[in-house]
């Protein structure tokens, strides 16, 4: 549903749009936030000012305008980087290693793209590599698969608000319709697989880690060369997986 016009504060407006300009200029001075969002100098020194005070802006060490604050940059990063949650991973990166023999990693979901944050490779002579900080569309992705079912529909729809979807590879999910059909298999299930969609001769599983929001959900994800991911393969793989989650010790432990 739109919201008209009539229902928008427009000091609220200002502020999250002068935010979202944080995501492509690496410092903003008054002017140029006032030529950016076309308001006054006054008002776009208001909204820095309190975005400021409030940790989602910080002064330039220049001294010449405003960089994005503590808030906002911590809003921004993925689940699973910082040194507290990567720590807790270890062992369930460990234990779902040894379980798979596969290489395993843990992934995070950015819009509609997933980012791979920590992993271990595999110890095969033929594996796949481990990609850490490399992003993938989510809808290729077995990770990024797991993570869009734990959204609701309508999330889900924002980020994909076309029907036709990127074709990563000629087994890549093509449509919005497909991969609302597939979210809800996984929901059902309590895992998702991807044969072939993310990159050819590549399969991979992956199953729900951690994370009560869309802010800090990671899943857990084995990749593996198509002749050693066979549907088989991949059932036993998501059992082993789900072992392995258990592993992860509580925050603050």
């Amino acid at each position: 549903m739109s919201v008209g016009r009539s229902y928008v504060i427009e000091s609220l407006d200002t502020g999250l749009r002068l935010m979202r300009l944080f995501l492509t200029h690496d410092t903003l001075s008054v002017t140029d936030a006032a030529r950016e969002l076309d308001v006054a100098r006054s008002t776009a020194h208001r909204v820095l000012s309190t975005l400021e005070a409030r940790g989602f802006a910080s002064r330039d060490t220049s001294g010449r305008g405003y960089c994005a604050g503590p808030e906002l940059v911590t809003l921004g990063r993925p689940a699973g980087y910082d040194p507290a949650t990567a720590a807790r991973l270890q062992p369930v990166l460990a234990a779902a290693a040894e379980a798979t023999g596969e290489t395993v990693s843990t992934a995070a979901l950015i819009g509609d793209r997933v980012i791979v944050t920590d992993g271990r490779e595999s110890p095969h002579p033929v594996r796949v590599a481990l990609d850490v900080g490399r992003a993938h569309p989510a809808h290729s992705t077995a990770a990024g698969k797991v993570l869009l079912a734990q959204l609701p529909t309508e999330q889900v729809c924002a980020l994909y608000p076309q029907e036709e979807l990127r074709g990563v590879t000629e087994h890549t999910l093509r449509t919005r319709t497909e991969l609302l059909a597939e979210l809800v298999r996984v929901r059902s299930r309590g895992h998702a697989r991807s044969a072939g969609e993310s990159a050819a001769g590549l399969n991979a599983v992956a199953v729900p880690l951690t994370g009560s929001s869309w802010r800090d959900r990671l899943a857990l994800m084995a990749s593996m060369p198509a002749d050693r991911g066979a549907a088989p393969d991949l059932e036993l793989h998501a059992a082993a997986l789900g072992k392995a989650a258990g592993h992860l010790s509580p925050a603050g432990v």
